[in-house]
């Protein structure tokens, strides 16, 4: 996942808690906001990883298009 479709969800999810009261809408958003979170690390994780790996240009390719690596 990109940064920017991350943050692009992130706003949505935040759009939706400032529009309801319900308590129980709001544990789950922030729940997701969290998972989304960790998503976003792991990511990041995974493309310092294959930044510091010799790949060859096909893999490296098929990586870029995935969106693991810039």
């Amino acid at each position: 996942m990109t940064q920017e479709t991350s943050e692009t969800i992130r706003t949505l999810l935040e759009s939706v808690i400032e529009r309801t009261d319900d308590e129980e809408i709001h544990y789950k958003i922030r729940t997701a906001l969290q998972l989304l979170d960790v998503v976003r690390v792991r990511n990041e994780q995974v493309s310092e990883t294959l930044s510091a790996v010799e790949l060859d240009e096909d893999l490296e390719n098929r990586l870029e298009d995935l969106g693991y690596l810039e």
